[in-house]
């Protein structure tokens, strides 16, 4: 029996849920990683030009609607039933699965997932898979592990394409070769795709060609599909894919088995609340009205389509975010990464500085709330700083999580993670210590003089000694003011023109 079928008081699911596992932390913390993004300037021409074309087509197809936030709100609604009610649902979900013929799965993390799915791939015969786009495999390290077990899993979404050929990895959740132009395409492409004509340019329908001849050989000969899901309905136990390119449709209907990976989060309660997302989803992801495809399928039907279907359920450290009451908002997700697009941090920096397959925003929410913080050290600790609180976030999401408020509150459990003082904890008590007297804050107002012989005539502060570094390695500070408040009031009275009128000063 999985975690997520466990009691507990509050939710029904356990509060001390595994940790989640596989690719949701990075090697390094976000500062350093992002300093290194920072200096590419074509990674930086290439998520500018993408971002800001998609953040113009999402405001026109978005200022079409009148009801945009009569639907936003509605999105919010299903998603917080949906938490209400999580262990309910999954288990109508199975038991609407089972009687259409389909088989359930329940993971733990990350290796239990991969383990189910190898098992069920080699129970087949078959050596290799084809696949359409899928969070939750990227997030396990599906593709590796089936590599370790000699089963090869080729990606047909095309951005996913690149990235794999490419020996790469994604950068959005959407578009996860946002941060390649197609004069790189091509290089890839003439590098590893077999069979590729040599006069290949870097046209886009060109490339879409190639990549299309290479793929088709897989849709035509593969046994074995996995796939995602972006919505599961619990009523009827069907499963959708929205994509783009149709690539997805010939992995759901072509093989013989089906199987697919899926975070426990991402049911509705009913059929007809497919209707809201299928609004929001499109217009906030691609800047469509509708998905060119939106594939649906429940269980199996004799003689049309994969005559086996397999639905592993992964929890992977969801339990834990949905015991938490203020923090299980951030399961709301349905990954359409509008907050990506107009993040000024991720344009700047990419999605590979986060680490975590959840890049933007979002990432620096989610990921830190699966894996929790394990300290100081911990890269994900860094994450929730991995913004300005500028709040564009809140107000592009479709199901309007209020992940300003999730970031605060992740910045603190990352300061609670410390086990000793950091170097902002004596600061801070220094600071404290100077203001709580005035003597002691007058002694300190006259340091200042020496920052204005730091700051020197370019009138900012680059680079200071440990731990000051800390903040001068990202960002220059201001040179101090050549008068302070306290010593402009004793000499002016707190009137601008240092004279006093009896009146009580200015109105």
């Amino acid at each position: 029996m999985p975690a997520v079928r466990d009691d507990s008081r509050d939710t029904g699911l356990p509060t001390h849920s595994p940790a989640g596992q596989g690719n949701l932390r990075g090697a390094t913390s976000f500062p350093k990683a992002a300093q290194a993004k920072l200096a590419d300037t074509q990674l930086r021409r290439n998520l500018g030009k993408a971002t800001g074309i998609i953040r113009g087509k999402r405001a026109g197809v978005v200022g079409e609607l009148d009801d945009w936030e009569e639907l936003r709100l509605a999105g919010s609604a299903i998603k917080a039933d949906v938490m209400a009610r999580l262990p309910e649902l999954l288990e109508q979900l199975e038991a609407n699965v089972t009687a259409r013929g389909g088989h359930v799965h329940w993971a733990r993390d990350a290796d239990e997932a991969n383990r189910i799915v190898a098992d069920l791939v080699r129970a087949t015969g078959a050596d290799e898979v084809v696949k359409v786009k899928s969070m939750a495999t990227q997030e396990t390290g599906l593709n590796e592990a089936l590599a370790e077990q000699g089963i090869a899993a080729w990606e047909t979404d095309l951005a996913e394409l690149i990235v794999q050929l490419g020996h790469d990895a994604p950068s959005h959740i959407l578009v996860p070769a946002i941060h390649r132009n197609r004069s790189e395409i091509r290089e890839i492409f003439l590098r590893e795709m077999p069979n590729v004509d040599p006069a290949l340019s870097d046209e886009p329908r060109e490339l879409a060609m190639a990549a299309r001849a290479h793929l088709r050989r897989k849709f035509l000969t593969a046994k074995v599909a996995v796939s995602g899901a972006n919505f599961a309905v619990a009523d009827t136990g069907t499963l959708s894919v929205v994509e783009s390119e149709g690539n997805g449709r010939m992995c759901l209907t072509l093989p013989d088995t089906l199987i697919t990976l899926m975070g426990v989060e991402k049911l509705v309660p009913t059929f007809s609340d497919l209707e809201v997302f299928l609004q929001l989803l499109p217009r906030s992801s691609t800047g469509e009205r509708m998905n060119p495809y939106t594939s649906t399928w429940t269980g199996v039907t004799p003689g049309d389509g994969p005559q086996e279907f397999h639905l592993v359920l992964l929890d992977n450290g969801r339990s834990a975010v949905l015991a938490d009451e203020d923090g299980r908002s951030a399961l709301h997700c349905i990954r359409c990464s509008a907050c990506l697009n107009v993040c000024p941090v991720y344009e700047r920096v990419g999605g590979h500085a986060y680490g975590s397959v959840y890049p933007g925003p979002i990432g620096a929410v989610l990921s830190p709330m699966l894996t929790g913080i394990s300290g100081p050290d911990d890269p994900n600790a860094s994450l929730p700083y991995a913004s300005s609180l500028c709040g564009a976030c809140f107000d592009a999401c479709p199901v309007r999580i209020d992940i300003p408020n999730l970031l605060v509150q992740q910045r603190a459990a990352s300061v609670e993670s410390h086990p000793r003082p950091t170097a902002q904890d004596l600061a801070l008590k220094a600071a404290a210590v100077a203001m709580s007297s005035p003597g002691r804050f007058t002694a300190a107002e006259k340091g200042l003089a020496l920052g204005r012989l730091v700051a020197g005539r370019k009138g900012r502060i680059s680079s200071l000694p440990w731990p000051m570094s800390h903040w001068t390695d990202s960002r220059d500070v201001p040179a101090p003011p050549a008068e302070t408040a306290r010593q402009w009031w004793a000499r002016t009275g707190g009137h601008e023109d240092g004279n006093d009128d009896g009146q009580g000063g200015r109105s």
